[in-house]
């Protein structure tokens, strides 16, 4: 009898220490901690535009319209509660990705609004922030591109024997990484033309 159940007992230890429970854990863990810098990076941009806009008001009263896109891209994200849960939830995650593809581009529209102004561009305050903002975009690569490396580590222990076994037991499921709008799009190379035509 004692001998069944040491036998039981070293096979459920067994069974157990390669089950990958930690591992997914750690990777879990890991996936929060690369979300938790993406959205880090993302407020330090959304703290920076305030600073810009009223920069470039300054100088640029009637673009009016870049401006208030801008602002509203800003809001936006402001309303998007940006939780550890929200990689979790596919349709808040793509609201969130939206609402920052939209600030990408409306800061960008605002950039080329700012090169028609050559005094503004000699403004110190503009060059920094833009400076700034453009290092903040920097940072919001690496981040993303962190937060993708530790979903995929994530994704694969969730999804390989014999850990898949313990995820499917315990409801864990791949990880939604972010993704592009359009990619064949963006799959083109740009023509640039040189011609006054």
């Amino acid at each position: 009898m004692r001998l069944r159940l040491f036998a039981l007992v070293a096979l459920l230890t067994a069974m157990l220490s390669g089950c990958g429970y930690n591992q997914i854990q750690i990777n879990d863990e890991g996936v929060n901690a690369a979300w938790s810098e993406v959205l880090n990076q993302y407020k330090r941009r959304a703290d920076l535009v305030p600073n810009l806009v009223a920069t470039v008001q300054g100088y640029a009263a009637h673009e009016k319209e870049v401006l208030t896109r801008v602002t509203e891209a800003r809001a936006s994200i402001g309303g998007i509660n940006a939780t550890p849960e929200l990689i979790n939830d596919e349709a808040a995650f793509a609201k969130f990705q939206q609402a920052q593809a939209e600030m990408s581009s409306a800061l960008a529209r605002l950039l080329v609004v700012a090169e028609n102004y050559p005094q503004l561009k000699a403004d110190a305050n503009f060059r920094d922030l833009q400076a700034q903002l453009e290092g903040t975009e920097n940072r919001v690569t690496v981040a993303r591109n962190r937060y993708i490396e530790s979903v995929r580590v994530y994704n694969i222990s969730v999804r390989t024997f014999p850990n898949n076994l313990t995820a499917m037991v315990l409801g864990w499921k791949p990880k939604a990484n972010f993704t592009v709008d359009n990619e064949k799009a963006i799959a083109e190379p740009p023509t640039v033309k040189f011609d006054s035509k």
